[in-house]
């Protein structure tokens, strides 16, 4: 009766250690089924390899100048690979400079999202969870940001303090902030009636508990969609800013900067800006395409459909 005991004992503490490979596998499974999102995911490992390693590699082949490759022509075979996509004015390789600029294009929008999903997601838990004056004074200003279209505001921001690297993602962060607060707050409204909210308020939870511990992670599914949207969206953003000339400023690259570069060789280098733009469109497609599977993916309630289409 012991060794039963024992034995079904065992049993119950190996299920959740078996719980979450086969929840990995379901997830690879649905991931390797799903082709649209698998060539997102590995179009997007790719840039992301391309921003670790790119301006360690190949920095100084991105700055190197050769008059004599000057709007050299993509796909010509008597140039080294570098010049595999042509040449800017400068004779720079166009190739090298995209996958340098990578790192500054995605640095800026990943950092920027990050920053407004950490505070605007804090205040909408808060504003959610309390409700009340606070909610009220938090949608107002909410509000009063979101009067501003995104990339209206940025201009005038930058336009006013001096255009770099941290002002452009402040202010790219601040015009999202608002976002995440709203989406964060209606889904906190919801899920604070909950009866495991109610049973942990019973218990005596103190409130960032109950925020952190029990609500928080019902909201990271959304969260976690609503920032690869806003991924892609900050990308077109800040490539609209440095096309204006008020991003970021040379000799830094970002994509945006590499298209406003060669809008005056359209005509007779049509490479320089197109590339660039191309990258610009594969990395926020891919963005929104994986951000699509993953909300089913992370999604508690959703979850079960990968299991059924395992099976």
């Amino acid at each position: 009766m012991r060794s039963s005991i024992h034995a079904s004992g065992t049993a119950e503490m190996a299920r959740p250690a078996q719980a979450a490979p086969s929840a990995f596998r379901d997830i690879a499974s649905s991931l390797a089924r799903d082709k649209v999102a698998l060539v997102s995911a590995a179009f997007l490992v790719v840039v992301m390899v391309c921003v670790v390693l790119g301006p360690t590699l190949l920095a100084d082949q991105a700055r190197a100048m050769n008059l004599m490759q000057r709007n050299a022509a993509p796909f010509s075979l008597d140039r080294p690979w570098l010049y595999i996509l042509g040449a800017d004015a400068l004779g720079r390789s166009v190739l090298a400079r995209i996958i340098v600029a990578s790192q500054n294009t995605m640095l800026i929008a990943g950092t920027a999202v990050l920053t407004s999903l950490v505070i605007g997601g804090a205040l909408g838990l808060v504003a959610g969870f309390k409700g009340g004056a606070i909610s009220a004074i938090l949608l107002r200003l909410a509000d009063a940001i979101m009067s501003f279209p995104s990339l209206l505001l940025a201009v005038i921001v930058l336009f006013v303090f001096e255009p770099g690297v941290a002002n452009v993602i402040l202010v790219l962060a601040i015009s999202r902030v608002p976002i995440f607060l709203r989406t964060v707050r209606a889904e906190v409204l919801e899920l604070k009636e909950r009866l495991f909210v109610t049973s942990a308020r019973a218990m005596g939870a103190s409130t960032p508990r109950i925020l952190f511990r029990h609500v928080a992670p019902m909201v990271m599914p959304t969260v976690i969609n609503l920032a690869a949207l806003e991924m892609a969206f900050v990308m077109l953003v800040e490539s609209g800013l440095s096309f204006l000339g008020i991003g970021i400023q040379p000799p830094e690259i970002t994509w945006g900067l590499m298209v406003s570069d060669g809008r005056n060789y359209i005509g007779s280098a049509w490479w320089v800006a197109f590339w660039p733009g191309l990258a610009i469109m594969l990395v926020t497609m891919s963005l929104n395409l994986f951000s699509n599977w993953l909300r089913v993916a992370t999604d508690p309630v959703e979850r079960w459909r990968l299991q059924t289409s395992a099976e």
